[in-house]
């Protein structure tokens, strides 16, 4: 007889009761906050969304602006966008900073009340003038007119994602800075021609963040895990709304 197999199907399960600390990444605490249904159906019951596309350009740009501003900690000296916009910073020297920004490993803490290990791979950390940390993220697009600030409503994620960053690090000892900074990167589709390139205007956007609520979503997310049933979905979850619509219309 053959076996139904869901390639989606996690073989990292949370089993309540479990002695072994269970790792959560940054993305599964963000899946929480979007909808409860959704991360208890992915990390309880082991079926996740169906993954997106790939941003192959944009991991990409992430690698050579990991490998320009490594050239610069190494050097010990500001990059050239830090000096641009004023900022008293360079690249910071730390001897877990490939760790951290290792996928699949990040910066790690082990929240003891929950038994959890919370994890989360940065994009790079910088060190300013007064011995603070700085958390960095990068990120690239293509739009007609260059990304300059983060106001949009869809944008609150890349926020929440700077606040893990940085509630992460300070549990790991390193005093943080609350304004992190977003390395945005926007392509520009309005050149005359191709010319087998693209080029990019970058952005320094500062972010001051506010980690008060991480520490009682961890407690809430490992409550849902512990729960028999399956919790409601989030208001805005297009994909259960989805689901929704396709048991009704096929009832």
């Amino acid at each position: 007889m053959s076996k139904f197999y869901n390639p989606h199907r996690s073989r990292n399960l949370y089993q309540p009761g479990a002695k072994k600390p269970f790792k959560i990444s940054r993305s599964k605490i963000d899946l929480f906050v979007e909808c409860p249904r959704c991360f208890y159906i992915d990390r309880r019951l082991g079926t996740g969304r169906p993954p997106g596309f790939p941003f192959n350009i944009n991991s990409a740009v992430d690698t050579l602006l990991k490998s320009e501003f490594d050239v610069h900690r190494a050097a010990g000296t500001p990059h050239p966008l830090l000096e641009a916009y004023g900022l008293d910073a360079v690249p910071a020297r730390h001897a877990e900073i490939d760790a951290w920004r290792e996928n699949f490993k990040g910066v790690q803490f082990l929240h003891e009340p929950t038994n959890l290990i919370i994890t989360g791979a940065i994009d790079d950390l910088w060190i300013d003038g007064a011995g603070n940390y700085i958390v960095v993220d990068y990120k690239a697009t293509a739009k007609k007119e260059p990304v300059k600030t983060l106001n949009l409503a869809w944008q609150i994620g890349y926020k929440r994602q700077m606040e893990i960053y940085q509630w992460l690090l300070r549990r790991n000892e390193l005093r943080v800075s609350d304004t992190g900074y977003f390395v945005y990167c926007t392509g520009n589709p309005n050149a005359p021609a191709f010319d087998a390139k693209i080029e990019f205007e970058i952005h320094l956007i500062p972010y001051k963040g506010n980690d008060g609520w991480v520490e009682q979503t961890i407690v809430e997310l490992h409550e849902c895990l512990n729960q028999d049933s399956v919790p409601a979905a989030g208001k805005d979850c297009d994909y259960c709304a989805y689901v929704a619509a396709v048991g009704t219309a096929v009832s």
